[in-house]
């Protein structure tokens, strides 16, 4: 065998061989990219739709925590729990329980807003518990709810600021946020 024929049967084998390999390479790597471009995607498509509940979630719990503002009002209170006949005593009861269960009731949405913002809920349900608290010192237990009202309104006029419409200003202000 002459040098041109060895050159033949072993030299162009290997280079064909060798031109496939590189070949290879490039098409699994291109096929690779693929792959991981589709599986970001398909990341970035999963994480958004968590964002979507997310976010879907939250505006629900600022909602209902607006809700919870408006069910603890004293005006509210009164008008959903005064009846003929009972006493000072049993309205400030019925309004401190009433309260207490709201809170209770709204208490799960402390997982979707901050913990400044649930601090100030607090913060303004202590202070609406207070206000009755204060009044009803002021009043017989035993006597009719109109003297209970008249003076949790001179308690309120006395003290500076609603924290319940404190609380609803930062509630709306952190859902806000949410909007930019």
């Amino acid at each position: 065998m002459t040098s041109v024929q060895v050159f033949s049967f072993i030299i162009i084998p290997i280079l064909a061989l060798g031109g496939l390999g590189i070949l290879s390479y490039f098409i699994l790597k291109y096929w690779r990219e693929q792959k991981n471009q589709m599986n970001s995607l398909q990341w970035q498509n999963i994480q958004f739709e968590k964002s979507k509940a997310t976010m879907s979630s939250r505006f629900q719990a600022y909602e209902r925590l607006v809700l919870l503002c408006e069910r603890i009002t004293v005006p509210n209170l009164i008008m959903r729990l005064r009846t003929e006949g009972s006493s000072a005593n049993d309205l400030k009861w019925a309004m401190l329980m009433a309260i207490q269960q709201e809170f209770e009731h709204n208490v799960t949405q402390q997982i979707y807003v901050t913990d400044n913002l649930w601090a100030i809920l607090r913060i303004a349900r202590d202070n609406t518990a207070e206000i009755i608290n204060i009044a009803a010192e002021k009043v017989d237990p035993k006597a009719e709810t109109g003297a209970l009202i008249s003076e949790i309104f001179k308690v309120m006029n006395e003290q500076q600021g609603d924290s319940l419409a404190k609380a609803q200003a930062a509630i709306r202000q952190e859902a806000a946020v949410l909007w930019l």
